[in-house]
This record gives C-alpha cells, sequence and structure tokens, in this order.
C-alpha cells in the first residue's frame, strides 16, 4: 500500500502527528475545553476546503471511477459531513453563525492552501498524497485511542470525537481513501512493491512529509487558542 511507503518515509514526522499532545489529551480528557472549540471552529474551516480540494479532484481525474468517487466525496463533506459538524459544534456552545464569522487561522491557510497547490500544480496524485494524511492519519489515530487501554472513555468529554474517528464508517471511507490512492499510483505506474524505485518517489515523499508536518501545526494551532 502507497500510504504506509509513505509513512515509512518519515517515521519520526508521523510519529509527531498521530501522537501529538492535543491527541493525548484528547484520549485522557484533559484537553482544555477552549482549545478544542477553537479547533472545532478552525475544522470547519478546514472542511470548506477540504471540500474544494475534493472538487479539484474531479477536475484532475481522468479515468471514470475516479471521477465518481471524488464527486461523491464532494457531495458526502458538503451535504453530510458540514452539516455534522455545525451540529456538533452546536453541542459545544458554537452557532453556525460563529462558525461562518470565524477568521482562519495562518496554520489552517497554510495547510489548506498547499494541498490546493499541490493539486492545482499536480496531477491527481500529488493531490492525493497531499491529502492522505488527513483522512488516514485521522483513521489512524481514532482507531488507536477508541481501542487503546490507556484513552479514558469513561466521562470522557471527546468521547463522541474519539467514536466518530475510530468507528467502523469512518474506517471505511479510509480504506477507501487509501484504496484510491493506490489504484492512481498504479496506473501511473508506480509498483504496489516497491513505490521507491518510481522517479517520482523523491517529489511524492517530500508533499507528503510536508502535509503530515502542516496537520502537526494544525494541532500546536489547536493547543493555542487566541486569548478572548
Amino acid at each position: 500500500m502507497l500510504f504506509e511507503s509513505l509513512k515509512q518515509s518519515c517515521p519520526h514526522e508521523w510519529d509527531a502527528f498521530v501522537t501529538h499532545p492535543f491527541v493525548e489529551k484528547l484520549a485522557q480528557g484533559t484537553l482544555p475545553e477552549t482549545a478544542f472549540r477553537h479547533y472545532l471552529m478552525q475544522d470547519y474551516i478546514f472542511l470548506l476546503h477540504y471540500s474544494r480540494a475534493h472538487a479539484l479532484a474531479v477536475v484532475k481525474s481522468d479515468n471514470v471511477d475516479d471521477l465518481r468517487e471524488s464527486a461523491f466525496m464532494v457531495d458526502l463533506l458538503l451535504n453530510h459531513e458540514i452539516g455534522l459538524h455545525v451540529d456538533y459544534c452546536a453541542r459545544w456552545g458554537i452557532s453556525e453563525q460563529d462558525l461562518q464569522v470565524t477568521e482562519e487561522d495562518p496554520a489552517n491557510r497554510l495547510y489548506t492552501r498547499y494541498v490546493l497547490d499541490k493539486g492545482h500544480q499536480g496531477d491527481l496524485l500529488d493531490l492525493l498524497v497531499a491529502l492522505a494524511p488527513c483522512a488516514l492519519g485521522y483513521a489512524e489515530i481514532g482507531k488507536r485511542l477508541l481501542e487503546g487501554e490507556e484513552t479514558n472513555l469513561e466521562g470522557n468529554p471527546y468521547r463522541e470525537w474519539i467514536e466518530l474517528y475510530g468507528g467502523d464508517e469512518f474506517q471505511e471511507g479510509a480504506q477507501k481513501a487509501a484504496g484510491q490512492l493506490d489504484r492512481v499510483a498504479i496506473r501511473r505506474g508506480i509498483s504496489r512493491e516497491d513505490a521507491t524505485t518510481s522517479t517520482r518517489w523523491p517529489s511524492l515523499c517530500d508533499n507528503f512529509r510536508t502535509a503530515v508536518q502542516l496537520e502537526t501545526s494544525f494541532w500546536n494551532m489547536g493547543l493555542n487558542p487566541p486569548s478572548s
């Protein structure tokens, strides 16, 4: 699986992302609520740009299956996931109006524009590699937290978040994303057995590593909400 090879190309950066203090505090239920609310508001903005990135994937697709898969993701995000996020934010005292007037944090801007830029400059594979740390990273984090003995679910205010990303529906979606990444790579001559032999390997690794580092910066942003 290309995703696993990309992870192995930057183990320290990946570990810093998936075991970030923000994540560990979620697992223990000790994350300050102000930090989580700030994260939720920025994540709303991220989801809008994430939808745009998948819309760009429709444009970049040169195969009918990829067209359908990318179009499905746009529909899912805009007509389902964002609505669920708005409802979840409301349970944390954040209205949809609050979300719509939230000022975008620089870390959010850097990450989302990077993904869109890779998509505009490159092909579908470049875009999917830049997107991979989000869906597949959250799936790995969610599964580990939901199944881990060190996680404190009882009375944890973030239990719903953990159960969402560790749950079957999100896990299945992440596997589909990994499968599409493999299929697109194979059509571009990148071996499933040894992707490192491809002439594109160095650029794909650099792309992936940068996206992982920007995900880590997103967690850093969450831990440091602006003063009220």
